[in-house]
């Protein structure tokens, strides 16, 4: 008969893991690594007091998240601000949300509409930096930000269409926080209104590009200075 060999140092092994990951997560969101700045294990295992081999697990969720870079014989680095992927997902998002705006205002019902008021009024009431001076948002904003901006296309009654826009939100997250960092003067307020008014008045020329030149500010916000 085969026994089965359960390594006992596994179960804490991915829980040390699992605290690398959600640390390194956070660091990178918040702005604690620049831009391109390199993430090197050999430092992370030290200051987080673990294995190479946990934090190496965690570093490649983290690349798996879009919020770092594995390269060739140079070890892990946070993306940089010119690159080419916040362009690409950009160019995506353009093409595709605007689509997914105008089937959700053609086919939404009264209950769409409901949820679209109560994500607006969470998200312009919930304040988007912990301080007046800016920085970066804070993450009750940002997962109100997600919610508003999936709300207003989850009336399409389409889940392909809505797991597509969930993809392009988790991978262009960074870009986002980068991009409101840079910008701390911009209206976002103003443009969620008039995103939310648009749609509620089931005016799909003008709410479509209303989104456009939303999500056009974004991408501008990441441009080098």
């Amino acid at each position: 008969m085969t026994r089965t060999v359960h390594d006992p140092s596994s179960p804490r092994k991915q829980m040390l893991s699992e605290q690398v990951y959600a640390h390194l997560r956070h660091a990178i969101m918040h702005g604690d690594y620049a831009p391109g700045a390199a993430l090197k294990p050999q430092d992370l295992a030290k200051e987080q007091g673990v294995s190479l081999a946990v934090v190496r697990e965690a570093l490649v969720r983290v690349v798996g998240d879009g919020l770092a870079d594995r390269l060739p014989n140079r070890g892990f680095a946070v993306p940089g601000f010119s690159d080419r992927r916040w362009q690409e997902i950009a160019e995506a998002r353009r093409t595709v949300e605007p689509v997914v705006l105008r089937l959700s205002i053609e086919r939404g019902d009264l209950d769409w509409e409901s949820r679209v008021q109560a994500a607006h009024h969470r998200l312009a009431r919930t304040p988007p930096f912990e301080s007046e001076e800016g920085g970066y948002p804070t993450d009750a904003w940002a997962e109100a930000h997600r919610v508003f901006h999936r709300t207003l296309l989850d009336g399409c009654g389409n889940p392909v269409l809505l797991e597509t826009f969930d993809r392009m939100w988790s991978a262009s997250e960074l870009a986002r926080r980068w991009a409101s960092r840079r910008a701390p003067e911009r209206d976002h307020l103003g443009e969620h209104r008039q995103l939310a008014e648009l749609t509620l008045t089931r005016d799909a020329d003008a709410a479509s590009e209303a989104l456009t030149r939303h999500l056009t500010l974004t991408v501008a916000g990441l441009r080098p200075e």
